[in-house]
Protein backbone atom coordinates (compact mmCIF):
# COMPACT_ATOMS: atom_id res chain seq x y z
CA UNK A 1 0.00 0.00 0.00
CA UNK A 2 2.82 2.38 0.92
CA UNK A 3 4.63 1.51 -2.32
CA UNK A 4 1.51 2.31 -4.34
CA UNK A 5 1.19 5.68 -2.61
CA UNK A 6 4.88 6.36 -3.23
CA UNK A 7 4.48 5.45 -6.91
CA UNK A 8 1.43 7.69 -7.24
CA UNK A 9 3.20 10.59 -5.58
CA UNK A 10 6.23 10.08 -7.86
CA UNK A 11 3.98 10.10 -10.93
CA UNK A 12 2.28 13.27 -9.71
CA UNK A 13 5.66 14.93 -9.14
CA UNK A 14 6.88 13.92 -12.60
CA UNK A 15 3.69 15.19 -14.25
CA UNK A 16 3.81 18.40 -12.22
CA UNK A 17 7.47 19.03 -13.07
CA UNK A 18 6.89 18.35 -16.78
CA UNK A 19 3.36 19.71 -17.18
CA UNK A 20 4.32 22.25 -19.88
CA UNK A 21 6.12 19.76 -22.21
CA UNK A 22 3.31 17.22 -21.68
CA UNK A 23 0.68 19.82 -22.60
CA UNK A 24 2.55 20.75 -25.76
CA UNK A 25 3.11 17.12 -26.73
CA UNK A 26 -0.69 16.69 -26.63
CA UNK A 27 -1.16 19.89 -28.67
CA UNK A 28 1.41 18.71 -31.24
CA UNK A 29 -0.29 15.32 -31.61
CA UNK A 30 -3.67 16.99 -32.10
CA UNK A 31 -2.15 19.50 -34.53
CA UNK A 32 -0.54 16.77 -36.63
CA UNK A 33 -3.81 14.80 -36.66
CA UNK A 34 -6.00 17.73 -37.76
CA UNK A 35 -3.47 19.15 -40.21
CA UNK A 36 -3.52 15.97 -42.37
CA UNK A 37 0.16 16.55 -43.14
CA UNK A 38 2.26 13.44 -43.83
CA UNK A 39 4.63 12.23 -41.13
CA UNK A 40 7.57 12.38 -43.57
CA UNK A 41 6.85 16.05 -44.36
CA UNK A 42 6.55 16.98 -40.68
CA UNK A 43 9.73 15.04 -39.83
CA UNK A 44 11.70 16.74 -42.61
CA UNK A 45 10.54 20.15 -41.44
CA UNK A 46 11.36 19.39 -37.79
CA UNK A 47 14.91 18.23 -38.68
CA UNK A 48 15.45 21.37 -40.78
CA UNK A 49 14.26 23.57 -37.93
CA UNK A 50 16.40 21.77 -35.35
CA UNK A 51 19.50 22.59 -37.39
CA UNK A 52 18.26 26.11 -38.08
CA UNK A 53 17.07 27.15 -34.60
CA UNK A 54 18.67 25.02 -31.89
CA UNK A 55 21.87 27.06 -31.48
CA UNK A 56 19.83 30.23 -30.89
CA UNK A 57 17.95 28.42 -28.10
CA UNK A 58 21.18 26.99 -26.66
CA UNK A 59 22.56 30.52 -26.40
CA UNK A 60 20.01 31.19 -23.62
CA UNK A 61 21.23 28.49 -21.23
CA UNK A 62 24.38 30.04 -19.71
CA UNK A 63 22.67 33.30 -18.54
CA UNK A 64 19.88 31.25 -16.92
CA UNK A 65 22.44 29.16 -15.04
CA UNK A 66 24.25 32.36 -13.99
CA UNK A 67 21.05 33.72 -12.45
CA UNK A 68 20.48 36.37 -15.12
CA UNK A 69 17.18 34.92 -16.31
CA UNK A 70 15.97 34.76 -19.89
CA UNK A 71 18.30 36.76 -22.10
CA UNK A 72 16.12 38.79 -24.47
CA UNK A 73 19.34 40.57 -25.52
CA UNK A 74 20.29 37.69 -27.84
CA UNK A 75 18.72 40.04 -30.40
CA UNK A 76 22.08 41.85 -30.27
CA UNK A 77 23.84 38.58 -31.09
CA UNK A 78 21.52 38.12 -34.07
CA UNK A 79 22.47 41.64 -35.21
CA UNK A 80 26.18 40.79 -34.93
CA UNK A 81 25.60 37.73 -37.13
CA UNK A 82 23.73 39.84 -39.67
CA UNK A 83 26.57 42.37 -39.75
CA UNK A 84 28.91 39.52 -40.70
CA UNK A 85 26.58 38.45 -43.51
CA UNK A 86 26.15 42.02 -44.80
CA UNK A 87 29.94 42.48 -44.94
CA UNK A 88 30.51 39.27 -46.93
CA UNK A 89 27.69 40.37 -49.25
CA UNK A 90 29.54 43.65 -49.86
CA UNK A 91 32.83 41.77 -50.34
CA UNK A 92 31.03 39.21 -52.57
CA UNK A 93 32.50 36.17 -50.81
CA UNK A 94 30.08 33.26 -50.85
CA UNK A 95 29.76 29.52 -50.28
CA UNK A 96 31.46 27.91 -47.25
CA UNK A 97 34.42 30.38 -47.14
CA UNK A 98 31.87 33.20 -46.99
CA UNK A 99 30.03 31.44 -44.16
CA UNK A 100 33.25 31.08 -42.15
CA UNK A 101 34.21 34.70 -42.83
CA UNK A 102 30.76 35.88 -41.71
CA UNK A 103 31.24 34.02 -38.40
CA UNK A 104 34.75 35.48 -38.00
CA UNK A 105 33.54 39.03 -38.73
CA UNK A 106 30.51 38.67 -36.43
CA UNK A 107 32.61 37.49 -33.46
CA UNK A 108 34.23 40.82 -32.43
CA UNK A 109 30.88 42.62 -32.76
CA UNK A 110 29.19 39.91 -30.65
CA UNK A 111 31.92 40.14 -27.98
CA UNK A 112 31.57 43.92 -27.86
CA UNK A 113 27.75 43.73 -27.66
CA UNK A 114 27.99 41.04 -24.98
CA UNK A 115 30.46 43.08 -22.93
CA UNK A 116 28.34 46.24 -23.08
CA UNK A 117 25.16 44.28 -22.29
CA UNK A 118 26.85 42.61 -19.32
CA UNK A 119 28.05 45.97 -18.01
CA UNK A 120 24.52 47.39 -18.20
CA UNK A 121 22.94 44.32 -16.59
CA UNK A 122 25.43 44.58 -13.73
CA UNK A 123 23.87 47.97 -12.97
CA UNK A 124 20.35 46.48 -12.89
CA UNK A 125 20.77 43.32 -10.83
CA UNK A 126 17.44 41.63 -10.17
CA UNK A 127 15.86 43.22 -13.24
CA UNK A 128 17.98 41.60 -15.94
CA UNK A 129 15.12 40.27 -18.06
CA UNK A 130 13.21 43.51 -18.50
CA UNK A 131 16.51 45.36 -18.99
CA UNK A 132 17.68 42.94 -21.68
CA UNK A 133 14.30 43.25 -23.41
CA UNK A 134 14.51 47.06 -23.46
CA UNK A 135 18.12 46.82 -24.64
CA UNK A 136 16.90 44.71 -27.55
CA UNK A 137 14.36 47.37 -28.53
CA UNK A 138 16.98 50.11 -28.14
CA UNK A 139 19.44 48.16 -30.31
CA UNK A 140 16.76 47.76 -33.01
CA UNK A 141 16.43 51.54 -33.13
CA UNK A 142 20.19 51.96 -33.48
CA UNK A 143 20.23 49.24 -36.15
CA UNK A 144 17.70 51.15 -38.24
CA UNK A 145 19.59 54.41 -37.77
CA UNK A 146 22.88 52.88 -38.94
CA UNK A 147 21.65 50.70 -41.79
CA UNK A 148 18.90 52.99 -43.05
CA UNK A 149 20.87 56.26 -42.91
CA UNK A 150 24.61 55.75 -42.34
CA UNK A 151 25.29 52.95 -44.85
CA UNK A 152 26.15 54.58 -48.17
CA UNK A 153 26.47 58.05 -46.65
CA UNK A 154 28.82 58.06 -43.63
CA UNK A 155 29.90 54.45 -44.25
CA UNK A 156 30.93 54.21 -47.95
CA UNK A 157 29.21 51.31 -49.72
CA UNK A 158 28.69 51.37 -53.49
CA UNK A 159 26.64 48.29 -54.30
CA UNK A 160 23.34 48.93 -56.14
CA UNK A 161 22.24 45.39 -55.38
CA UNK A 162 21.83 46.16 -51.66
CA UNK A 163 21.72 49.99 -51.49
CA UNK A 164 18.46 51.90 -51.95
CA UNK A 165 18.02 53.97 -55.12
CA UNK A 166 18.49 57.21 -53.15
CA UNK A 167 22.16 56.22 -52.69
CA UNK A 168 22.20 55.33 -49.00
CA UNK A 169 20.48 52.84 -46.72
CA UNK A 170 20.13 49.08 -47.15
CA UNK A 171 17.20 47.55 -49.00
CA UNK A 172 14.51 45.77 -46.98
CA UNK A 173 15.55 42.35 -48.29
CA UNK A 174 19.07 41.16 -49.12
CA UNK A 175 19.51 38.04 -51.25
CA UNK A 176 21.78 35.49 -49.53
CA UNK A 177 21.65 32.89 -52.30
CA UNK A 178 25.44 33.16 -52.60
CA UNK A 179 25.76 31.65 -49.12
CA UNK A 180 22.49 29.67 -48.87
CA UNK A 181 22.92 26.04 -47.73
CA UNK A 182 26.69 26.63 -47.53
CA UNK A 183 26.71 24.60 -44.32
CA UNK A 184 23.59 22.47 -44.81
CA UNK A 185 24.65 20.86 -48.09
CA UNK A 186 28.28 20.07 -47.38
CA UNK A 187 27.03 16.61 -46.50
CA UNK A 188 23.34 15.80 -46.71
CA UNK A 189 21.96 12.29 -46.25
CA UNK A 190 18.63 11.11 -47.60
CA UNK A 191 17.23 8.24 -45.55
CA UNK A 192 13.84 7.00 -46.79
CA UNK A 193 12.89 10.50 -47.92
CA UNK A 194 14.15 12.15 -44.72
CA UNK A 195 16.89 14.70 -45.45
CA UNK A 196 19.58 15.09 -42.80
CA UNK A 197 21.91 18.13 -43.00
CA UNK A 198 24.68 16.20 -41.27
CA UNK A 199 27.30 18.96 -40.96
CA UNK A 200 24.78 21.50 -39.61
CA UNK A 201 23.55 19.03 -37.00
CA UNK A 202 27.14 18.09 -36.07
CA UNK A 203 28.06 21.78 -35.62
CA UNK A 204 25.04 22.33 -33.36
CA UNK A 205 25.90 19.20 -31.34
CA UNK A 206 29.49 20.45 -30.95
CA UNK A 207 28.21 23.74 -29.51
CA UNK A 208 25.84 21.81 -27.23
CA UNK A 209 28.75 19.69 -25.95
CA UNK A 210 30.85 22.84 -25.51
CA UNK A 211 28.04 24.41 -23.47
CA UNK A 212 27.80 21.30 -21.31
CA UNK A 213 31.59 21.30 -20.87
CA UNK A 214 31.58 24.97 -19.80
CA UNK A 215 28.93 24.20 -17.17
CA UNK A 216 31.17 21.46 -15.69
CA UNK A 217 34.31 23.62 -15.53
CA UNK A 218 35.35 26.00 -12.75
CA UNK A 219 33.72 28.79 -14.76
CA UNK A 220 30.49 26.81 -14.90
CA UNK A 221 30.58 26.21 -11.16
CA UNK A 222 30.98 29.95 -10.67
CA UNK A 223 27.95 30.53 -12.90
CA UNK A 224 25.94 28.11 -10.75
CA UNK A 225 27.07 29.87 -7.60
CA UNK A 226 25.88 33.19 -9.05
CA UNK A 227 22.55 31.61 -9.92
CA UNK A 228 22.05 30.23 -6.42
CA UNK A 229 22.92 33.38 -4.45
CA UNK A 230 24.81 36.40 -5.74
CA UNK A 231 25.79 37.67 -2.29
CA UNK A 232 27.15 34.32 -1.10
CA UNK A 233 29.11 33.98 -4.38
CA UNK A 234 30.64 37.40 -3.76
CA UNK A 235 31.59 36.43 -0.18
CA UNK A 236 33.16 33.24 -1.56
CA UNK A 237 35.61 35.39 -3.55
CA UNK A 238 33.99 35.18 -6.99
CA UNK A 239 34.24 38.31 -9.10
CA UNK A 240 30.51 38.31 -9.76
CA UNK A 241 30.38 41.26 -12.15
CA UNK A 242 33.13 39.82 -14.34
CA UNK A 243 31.52 36.36 -14.44
CA UNK A 244 28.15 37.85 -15.39
CA UNK A 245 29.77 39.74 -18.26
CA UNK A 246 31.47 36.51 -19.37
CA UNK A 247 28.11 34.69 -19.34
CA UNK A 248 26.57 37.42 -21.46
CA UNK A 249 29.45 37.39 -23.97
CA UNK A 250 29.14 33.61 -24.39
CA UNK A 251 25.38 33.91 -24.89
CA UNK A 252 25.57 36.68 -27.49
CA UNK A 253 28.45 35.08 -29.44
CA UNK A 254 26.47 31.82 -29.67
CA UNK A 255 23.40 33.80 -30.79
CA UNK A 256 25.47 35.46 -33.54
CA UNK A 257 26.57 32.07 -34.89
CA UNK A 258 23.02 30.77 -34.50
CA UNK A 259 21.61 33.63 -36.57
CA UNK A 260 24.17 33.03 -39.34
CA UNK A 261 23.20 29.34 -39.45
CA UNK A 262 19.53 30.36 -39.45
CA UNK A 263 19.90 32.82 -42.34
CA UNK A 264 22.17 30.62 -44.47
CA UNK A 265 19.32 28.13 -44.43
CA UNK A 266 16.64 30.70 -45.33
CA UNK A 267 18.70 32.41 -48.05
CA UNK A 268 17.20 35.86 -47.45
CA UNK A 269 18.02 38.56 -44.93
CA UNK A 270 15.08 40.77 -44.01
CA UNK A 271 17.30 43.70 -43.09
CA UNK A 272 15.01 45.37 -40.57
CA UNK A 273 12.98 42.42 -39.27
CA UNK A 274 15.02 39.17 -39.27
CA UNK A 275 16.29 39.82 -35.74
CA UNK A 276 13.04 41.14 -34.22
CA UNK A 277 11.48 37.88 -32.99
CA UNK A 278 14.71 35.95 -32.35
CA UNK A 279 14.60 36.45 -28.59
CA UNK A 280 10.86 35.89 -28.22
CA UNK A 281 10.69 32.67 -30.24
CA UNK A 282 13.90 31.20 -28.79
CA UNK A 283 12.78 31.88 -25.21
CA UNK A 284 9.33 30.44 -25.91
CA UNK A 285 10.93 27.27 -27.31
CA UNK A 286 13.17 26.89 -24.25
CA UNK A 287 10.25 27.33 -21.84
CA UNK A 288 8.07 24.87 -23.76
CA UNK A 289 10.85 22.30 -23.33
CA UNK A 290 10.38 22.51 -19.55
CA UNK A 291 12.94 25.17 -18.62
CA UNK A 292 12.20 27.97 -16.18
CA UNK A 293 13.60 31.42 -15.46
CA UNK A 294 16.10 29.82 -13.05
CA UNK A 295 16.77 26.39 -14.63
CA UNK A 296 17.58 25.33 -18.18
CA UNK A 297 19.33 22.33 -19.74
CA UNK A 298 20.42 21.28 -23.21
CA UNK A 299 17.80 18.52 -23.21
CA UNK A 300 15.04 21.05 -22.49
CA UNK A 301 16.31 23.25 -25.32
CA UNK A 302 16.22 20.30 -27.74
CA UNK A 303 12.73 19.17 -26.66
CA UNK A 304 11.48 22.75 -26.78
CA UNK A 305 12.67 23.30 -30.35
CA UNK A 306 10.94 20.11 -31.50
CA UNK A 307 7.62 20.92 -29.78
CA UNK A 308 7.55 24.64 -30.56
CA UNK A 309 8.39 24.22 -34.22
CA UNK A 310 6.10 21.25 -34.66
CA UNK A 311 3.30 23.63 -33.69
CA UNK A 312 4.68 26.16 -36.17
CA UNK A 313 4.56 23.57 -38.94
CA UNK A 314 1.11 22.11 -38.34
CA UNK A 315 -0.97 24.92 -36.79
CA UNK A 316 -1.75 26.90 -40.02
CA UNK A 317 -3.02 23.81 -41.84
CA UNK A 318 -4.81 22.51 -38.74
CA UNK A 319 -6.48 25.93 -38.31
CA UNK A 320 -7.51 25.88 -41.96
CA UNK A 321 -8.98 22.36 -41.72
CA UNK A 322 -10.82 23.04 -38.46
CA UNK A 323 -12.00 26.63 -38.99
CA UNK A 324 -11.53 27.27 -42.70
CA UNK A 325 -8.89 29.93 -42.01
CA UNK A 326 -5.12 29.30 -41.86
CA UNK A 327 -4.66 32.68 -40.18
CA UNK A 328 -6.17 31.25 -36.99
CA UNK A 329 -3.17 28.94 -36.78
CA UNK A 330 -0.87 31.95 -37.11
CA UNK A 331 -2.69 33.74 -34.29
CA UNK A 332 -2.40 30.59 -32.17
CA UNK A 333 1.38 30.49 -32.69
CA UNK A 334 1.78 34.10 -31.57
CA UNK A 335 -0.51 33.47 -28.59
CA UNK A 336 1.61 30.47 -27.59
CA UNK A 337 4.87 32.45 -27.88
CA UNK A 338 3.78 35.33 -25.67
CA UNK A 339 1.55 33.23 -23.41
CA UNK A 340 4.20 30.73 -22.35
CA UNK A 341 6.69 33.53 -21.59
CA UNK A 342 4.10 35.49 -19.59
CA UNK A 343 3.10 32.37 -17.62
CA UNK A 344 6.74 31.58 -16.85
CA UNK A 345 7.39 35.09 -15.54
CA UNK A 346 4.27 34.95 -13.35
CA UNK A 347 5.33 31.60 -11.88
CA UNK A 348 8.84 32.95 -11.27
CA UNK A 349 7.42 35.97 -9.40
CA UNK A 350 5.19 33.69 -7.31
CA UNK A 351 8.12 31.43 -6.43
CA UNK A 352 10.25 34.39 -5.34
CA UNK A 353 7.43 35.73 -3.17
CA UNK A 354 6.90 32.29 -1.65
CA UNK A 355 10.61 32.04 -0.74
CA UNK A 356 10.50 35.42 0.94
Amino acid sequence: MDKELDNKSKIKRIIGANSVPILFIVLCILGIYYSDLSISYVTNEIITRIGRNLLLVLSLIIPVIAGMGLNFAIVLGAMAGQIGLIIIKILDIGAFPGFLLACALATPFAILFGYLTGKILNKTKGREMITSMILGFFAMGLWQLVFLNFIGSIIPVNNPEIILKRGFGLKNAIDLKFVQYSLDRIWELNIMGIKLPVVTLVVVVIFAIATKYIVKTKLGQDFRALGQDLNIAKVAGINTDKKRITAMIISIVLAAYGQIIFLQNLGTLNTYASHEQVGMFSIAALLIGGATVTKATIGEAFIGVILFHTLFIVSPQAGNNLFGDAQIGEFFRVFISYGVIGLSLVLHAMQKRHKQ
